[in-house]
């Protein structure tokens, strides 16, 4: 028979889909398992809906390796195709029956005239994935001779569709003694130095691709397995066994090869089952099994949602943080299916990076898919869902937050990090969105608290939100203006982490009162009587003062005095936008050693060292190496570098053998 030829179109396609579009070649294998269970459709609705057509056929899907052969054939005994319906499905590239299949299907269940059949399944029921032309050619990509035998139903004729590579096909007479559906044989390539073609004809492999594409495909895939079993024997002893089984040390168990035929796939999606059939153990079992975790997640979202885009969704929330999430190498998202077939393992554009610690499953009919499936549209769709499911997230954690608090804590230790880089990153776009989800350690209550109760604790008066920046709670508890504001009854949030200052900078306030740092210059607590005492001082030493900051030779944009010193004779606080503990984190990244912020050194006019500077302010050496040892301590208490550790200790020693 002579052989037809692609059109020009067509070969540029194909040309184009071997070479670039697929950038995964196993999922050739989802696509055929894809197009039969769409054959397989067909035959079940019009089982139906057809009252002449036979009943009683099992609907499935066969896998079957050759390996003496290096062949792989994927066979259906689903609708089946018509010498013309192979032409013009195969011999075009992208034509499909699969469209016009569904909308003939919904026009008929709607009837005419309002009439409708009671036998008949719902347009949405008819769950028919296919794009048969375009994901029939994937084989292409591991396979150099295809064969298509095919019988359609209520045909008593058979047609075999052959092709080579790009050189054109030929559609022949066959015979198929079995009834309707479709073999469809590929030859597979020769091993070459980057693949191993050969690996789709073993069976750990057939079993993986299935598990991972086409586990919820919804007719049985069907393979014949090879198993190597201990064989069953009777023991001859002389002796009673009263359990039935022998434990006699003289026999050597021995193994016989069985093959069986086994159903590879489960069918039934645990989504789409009712949430009332389903319990915990189900739903934790499901994650630790799909997801590979050892722990069991703190919480499972599942719902259907439905309007503008259906889809069906199940998320989790983990127990705790993989080791490398916050790297970049760890790839969040979604796995998305459409009508249970998987076609991206993980997209990323289903979640906010700050909810990027979610695992779970995306399932939607809806969603628009290029040519290839694994290359996802930005479609109106996909943000629809998105959008979806981000509030759905936000509004479990605000449960957890509020009726399981110890729950909700141990989501925060583990995942709280990322919540603050969504509003630090998002410049504060997400701050309505997250602010109400931070916890922070409250000084005062010893305990992780939100902004909403501290600000329910506020003292009389309090117009502000008091916090503290350091590497540990210790370093901030040391800080002499956190002794002060703790004595006076003040409470305040302690931060440890980089992100936490900037972050807060980008929240600007809660509830409209603004967050004050502790060792910022301008808190002022005292009463009236107490800041008229402390002017009164600040014009006494103005001299004193302007000498310490000659002496420190521009490290300070200001010496003054301060009655929130505690114990402590001296403290560093700053002014303007970027505070100490900013200054800290930006001097360990590579571009942010140059940011410095405006310090100011505030002395302590109650304390015996200010008494010893007043002793020595005529003496401009000893004046200037009592300011840098006061300088240097103050550092130190603040959590900085010293500028010169060298010189700070020559004039500690000095004064120590005075």
């Amino acid at each position: 028979m002579a052989k037809k030829q692609f059109k020009t179109e067509s070969k540029r396609l194909l040309d184009l889909m071997i070479n670039s579009v697929y950038t995964n070649k196993e999922i050739f294998l989802r696509e055929l398992i894809s197009n039969a269970s769409d054959a397989l459709d067909k035959l079940h609705f019009k089982l139906l809906t057809d009252n002449s057509a036979a009943s009683g056929i099992s609907l499935e899907i066969r896998i079957v390796p050759d390996k003496e052969n290096r062949t792989l054939s994927i066979i259906d005994n689903g609708i089946g195709m018509t010498q013309d319906e192979l032409e013009t499905n195969l011999g075009t590239i992208a034509k499909s029956g699969t469209l016009a299949f569904r909308s003939a299907m919904q026009k008929k269940t709607e009837g005419d005239a309002g009439e409708t059949d009671e036998n008949a399944p719902a347009a949405n029921e008819l769950e028919v994935i296919g794009q048969f032309g375009v994901g029939f050619y994937s084989a292409v990509m591991v396979a150099d001779k295809i064969t298509v035998l095919s019988r359609a139903y209520g045909s008593n004729e058979a047609n075999i569709w052959e092709s080579t590579g790009l050189d054109g096909y030929t559609v022949s007479p066959a015979e198929k003694p079995d009834g309707c559906g479709t073999v469809i044989t590929l030859h597979l390539k020769a091993n070459g130095e980057e693949e191993r073609f050969d690996r789709y004809l073993e069976t750990y492999t057939l079993r993986e691709l299935i598990k991972k594409y086409s586990d919820y495909i919804r007719y049985p895939i069907k393979m014949m397995v090879e198993e190597t079993r201990i064989k069953e024997h009777e023991c001859e002893c002389e002796h009673d066994h009263e359990d039935g089984e022998c434990d006699c040390e003289h026999k050597e168990p021995e193994y016989e090869t069985v093959t069986e035929e086994q159903t590879l796939n489960s069918m039934v999606p645990l989504w789409r089952r009712n949430k009332s059939e389903l319990t915990d153990e189900d739903y934790n079992g499901f994650y630790t099994d799909k997801f590979h975790d050892y722990e069991e997640p703190l919480a499972h979202i599942h719902s259907r949602t439905e309007g503008g885009v259906t889809y069906n969704s199940i998320l989790f929330i983990p127990a705790s943080a993989p080791y490398n999430y916050f790297s970049k190498n760890y790839k969040r998202g979604l796995q998305l299916y459409s009508n249970g077939v998987m076609i991206m393992e993980s997209c990323e554009d289903l979640l906010p990076e700050y909810f990027g610690f979610v695992k779970g499953l995306v399932d939607s009919s809806d969603i628009s898919l290029n040519i290839s499936r694994e290359m996802l549209q930005q479609s109106r769709q996909l943000r629809a869902i998105a959008t979806g499911l981000k509030k759905k997230i936000k509004a479990e954690l605000e449960k957890m937050l509020e009726f399981d608090r110890e729950k909700y804590e141990k989501f925060f230790k583990a995942f709280g990090l990322s919540l603050k880089y969504g509003i630090y990153e998002s410049y504060g776009m997400e701050a309505e969105n997250l602010k109400d989800l931070l916890l922070y350690k409250s000084a005062k209550e010893d305990k992780l608290v939100t902004f909403k109760e501290y600000i329910a604790r506020l003292m009389e008066n309090q117009t502000e939100i008091y916090y503290a920046c350091g590497e540990s709670e210790e370093m901030i508890k040391a800080l002499p203006q956190y002794k002060y504001l703790i004595g006076k009854g003040y409470d305040v949030l302690l931060m440890t982490e980089n992100v936490d200052e900037f972050m807060l900078r980008m929240l600007n306030g809660y509830d409209g009162k603004p967050f004050k740092s502790i060792t910022d210059n301008d808190i002022n607590i005292q009463d009236e009587d107490e800041k008229k005492a402390l002017e009164q001082k600040q014009k006494e030493h103005a001299e004193l003062l302007e000498a310490v900051k000659t002496a420190l030779d521009g490290k300070v944009k200001e010496v003054r005095l301060s009655a929130r010193l505690s114990d402590s004779p001296a403290a560093l606080t700053s002014e303007g936008p970027l505070s100490l503990e900013m200054e800290k984190v930006l001097s360990e990244m590579p571009m942010g050693g140059g940011a410095k912020a405006e310090r100011v050194l505030e002395l302590n006019p109650d304390h015996p060292v200010f008494d010893a500077l007043l002793k020595v302010k005529d003496d401009e050496a000893m004046l200037a190496s009592y300011a840098g040892i006061l300088y240097g301590q103050a550092q130190l208490l603040a959590g900085l570098k010293l500028d010169d550790p060298a010189k700070f200790a020559e004039s500690l020693n000095a004064l120590l053998v005075k």
